[in-house]
């Protein structure tokens, strides 16, 4: 078992919100309902990175900022149409919002 952490983010329609993220390159592995109509919980993920999607109104709060690491963060910015940040901690990085409002930094290390 690796460890490791994964964030959770509160979204209005999970769909829409997975649908997002493979713009990211992510893929939705599973999702989860206690019943037909109920909120919806799903697991994303990009390579070894996940993130948890949730529509229950008590499990996050709107507004999170996570911060991804990639290995070609010009080719998310070509993809978002916005332009790659010279930054010291880093290559580039990138900042866009998810539909739900979630901020993401997205950047490529330093070698």
């Amino acid at each position: 078992m690796h460890e490791g952490v994964i964030p959770i983010l509160r979204v209005k329609s999970a769909a829409r919100t997975v649908a997002w993220y493979g713009r990211l390159g992510f893929v939705e592995e599973w999702e989860h309902r206690f019943g037909p109509g109920l909120p919806a919980f799903v697991s994303i993920a990009r390579g070894d990175v996940r993130l948890f999607l949730s529509e229950h109104k008590g499990d996050a709060s709107p507004d999170t900022l996570v911060y991804l690491r990639v290995a070609d963060v010009d080719a998310l910015a070509a993809e978002f149409g916005v332009t790659v940040q010279e930054v010291p901690w880093a290559r580039g990085e990138i900042y866009v919002k998810d539909p739900d409002g979630n901020r993401l930094r997205v950047a490529t290390p330093k070698d």
